[in-house]
């Protein structure tokens, strides 16, 4: 038995000093090549005498060079990435190039014979074309050779096991199936299942053919990531009534992709849930806005506003960066995409096509990031979780909710990104076959998107234009624009350590003008020196003209305004009266009125909550932001996202109707695979009876002058998270270290 363990290492060992030598052998080539091709790189010596001419000469020179820039960059490239880590992280995918270069060069001065020159610019050229090259090579290699593929994968796994002290063992070896929730940002039931038809999505179809099943789950009427990923990973989407939304309380905006916000909220649903959320055991969060309670944490937004030491949520550019060949291959990637995305949008502008938006600008580095950067980064912090043997891990891909914002849901672009994705998803299972434990992959997404001309661009005024006029406030002649709210935005503004602010409608201006938001196709309207909620009765007596404009404009489907639902045409529903909301609102689908029902309850819900106009016929609503492709409200295929499991969990009982609801599924399918879950103690639902008179009395305390005089507003001033919660036990305040393990 020993002598065949040292047969097996010696053969491992002689198979890796193989693939080194022919790693070393085509990177030599590689430069001899590029020495014959770029003029600034020369291999031969400064001498006039032509000894420095042979090919003999010129081979060993280029081998000396190869050798040692594979060398620096085994060892220098992690440490300097470790040591730049504080640098935002798109300085540092601009700065790859110059490093890679920089090595070069420090590579070309050990040669023993001085021979070997290049221009500082011709370097960052040849060491980009060297790193590819070696990258490429060695993972061909590691294809063909599929034992020592798993070995390494095995190694890799053990090593990550020991640093945390978890027993090593062969792979599977008694561990409970770890689960891993893969968020498709954006992806909608009906686009999920075109793309599996149509062969964009081949790695899912085979899937569902073979292990998977996949339902529909209908979301909040804030149908966007804020409200869907908080309720799914922390249990509760109550009192986020969109996107965006103002709290008369403190004066401020709260914006879901801020990273201050996000933090505020996770911080309330902990307390509302008394629960740490669906990762506390076990658990990794990478790419999402909220943490999820995971104790590895990466690209998390709720935690990326920490100053010091504490804040590790951006370790993952660092366990991705570190490996100079993912350096350049990124930084190339980012690249091909910003042409791309320039070249598709000037495509759009001759073909004329309609709908269309602005891309212009900085977007297509926006998308870049969102669709490459983001995307690698997160998949590969997932496959070392994986590795790592982790319980549970949830990540979010937004690449394609970002390009369906301009791009519109279907088509070409968006075709493009989800076969990357795709590919992606091969791969996380493919490494899923080599982890120390089994996985389960659950794909879901957190909604969809529905198409249509925004609001602007189909009528010429923003909502915040026929706000004004309807209170007879002066209107700009000039139509502003309201600025996309995609989640990626805020992404690229955490990596560069830019406070994700919205200039005057972070903090609204003292004043009586109405703070106009928009979340998608759902507007919110406040009154800031109303306080409280503001009653019907004062804003028509206020603005007599307001409510009939807005409720009669054609790109307006209904208004929600303190507890009654005003549509086209004088109609008018109350939502405490059983079925007459539900006739109102029937177009929009089925549970629209129970959604606007639950977000009317909210303590923050608007003074007017504005739902575009939305067309059956066609699934177009118009939003109220400069999207072509658009969620935040009702109408459409924005409110059904999906959900797909592996066959051999339990399947979801009933309609799924509320992020809540998914979360609930989640967790169970944790108590199958690791046993029962141990929460922080939830706070118990209440009863159906008494929660509805809860919402009529906070209605009732909450509304502005008018019949019924307001008193403390609810919901405003949230208890100390230190403070003690259901069950005796703490939940950890927000500015509370995590800690992180870079991997």
């Amino acid at each position: 038995m020993r002598r065949r363990r040292w047969r097996g290492r010696w053969r491992s060992a002689g198979s890796a000093l193989v693939r080194v030598l022919l790693v070393w052998a085509v990177s030599t080539l590689t430069m001899l090549a590029l020495a014959g091709i770029l003029p600034d790189f020369s291999l031969q010596s400064d001498e006039g005498d032509g000894n420095g001419d042979s090919l003999t000469r010129i081979g060993l020179t280029a081998a000396w060079g190869a050798g040692a820039f594979g060398l620096l960059s085994a060892l220098v490239w992690p440490v300097l990435v470790r040591a730049l880590l504080l640098v935002p992280a798109l300085v540092l995918g601009l700065l790859v190039f110059f490093l890679n270069g920089s090595i070069l060069l420090i590579a070309l001065s050990l040669i023993p014979t001085g021979r070997g020159a290049a221009a500082p610019e011709t370097a960052v050229v040849v060491a980009a074309v060297m790193s590819a090259v070696a990258s490429a090579t060695s993972t061909a290699l590691a294809v063909r050779d599929d034992e020592a593929y798993r070995r390494r994968l095995y190694r890799l796994a053990d090593r990550r096991r020991r640093r945390r002290g978890a027993p090593v063992g062969p792979a599977g070896g008694g561990a409970e199936p770890g689960l891993v929730f893969l968020q498709l940002d954006g992806v909608g039931y009906e686009v999920l299942r075109h793309a599996c038809r149509s062969g964009v999505m081949a790695t899912v179809a085979d899937w569902l053919d073979r292990s998977h099943r996949v339902t529909s789950w209908r979301t909040d009427w804030s149908s966007q990531t804020g409200a869907s990923q908080l309720g799914i990973l922390h249990g509760s989407s109550y009192d986020v009534p969109a996107f965006r939304w103002y709290e008369k309380d403190t004066g401020e905006v709260m914006v879901c992709n801020r990273p201050r916000s996000a933090a505020e909220l996770q911080r309330r649903a902990a307390l509302r849930t008394g629960d740490g959320g669906l990762l506390t055991r076990d658990g990794a969060s990478r790419g999402n806005l909220f943490s999820g309670g995971a104790d590895q944490l990466a690209l998390v937004l709720s935690v990326s506003a920490r100053r010091g030491r504490s804040n590790r949520s951006r370790a993952g550019y660092f366990a991705y960066f570190c490996d100079p060949a993912n350096a350049v291959r990124t930084a190339l990637s980012f690249t091909a995409e910003a042409v791309r995305e320039i070249g598709q949008s000037l495509r759009a502008r001759i073909r004329g096509d309609r709908p269309r938006v602005g891309r212009g600008g900085l977007y297509p580095l926006i998308r870049a990031f969102a669709t490459v950067v983001e995307r690698d980064v997160v998949v590969a912090a997932v496959i070392g979780d994986m590795l790592a043997g982790r319980a549970a891990v949830y990540a979010d891909l937004v690449a394609y909710d970002e390009v369906a914002h301009h791009s519109g849901p279907r088509g070409r672009d968006t075709d493009q990104v989800l076969e990357r994705l795709d590919r992606s998803l091969a791969l996380i299972a493919r490494v899923a076959e080599h982890a120390p434990r089994a996985y389960r992959i659950v794909l879901l997404s957190d909604h969809g998107q529905s198409p249509g001309e925004t609001f602007l661009g189909r009528y010429g005024l923003t909502l915040k234009d026929l706000v004004r006029a309807g209170c007879g406030l002066p209107v700009s002649r000039r139509a502003g624009r309201t600025h996309s709210g995609a989640e990626a935005r805020a992404a690229v503004l955490a990596a560069l350590h830019r406070p994700v602010e919205e200039d005057e409608e972070a903090h609204p201006g003292p004043g009586s003008d109405p703070v106009v938001l928009a979340s998608g196709n759902l507007g919110l309207i406040s009154f800031p020196d109303v306080p409280g909620r503001a009653s019907r009765e004062w804003i028509e007596r206020a603005h007599p003209a307001l409510l009939a404009t807005l409720a009669n404009h054609p790109g307006v489907g209904f208004l929600l305004v303190d507890g009654v639902v005003m549509g086209p045409g004088g109609r008018v529903a109350r939502l405490d009266v059983p079925g007459q909301a539900e006739e109102l609102l029937a177009p929009f689908g089925p549970g629209a009125a129970e959604a606007v029902r639950r977000t009317d309850g909210f303590p923050h819900v608007a003074d007017i909550m504005v739902n575009s106009a939305y067309d059956p016929a066609t699934g177009a609503v118009h939003a109220f932001e400069e999207q072509i492709g658009s969620h935040g409200g009702l109408g459409g295929e924005q409110g059904r996202a999906f959900l797909m499991w592996p066959a051999e969990l339990s399947e979801p009982e009933g309609e799924l109707a509320g992020a809540e609801a998914v979360h609930g599924v989640l967790r169970r399918w944790l108590r199958e695979a690791n046993g029962p879950q141990v929460p922080v103690g939830r706070r118990p639902e209440p009863e159906p009876e008494r929660a509805a008179e809860r919402r009529a009395a906070g209605r009732g305390r909450r509304r502005g002058p008018g019949p019924v005089e307001g008193g403390p507003v609810e919901g405003g001033a949230v208890q100390d998270p230190r403070s003690e919660v259901a069950g005796g036990a703490r939940v950890p305040a927000a500015e509370a270290p995590t800690r992180d393990e870079i991997h």
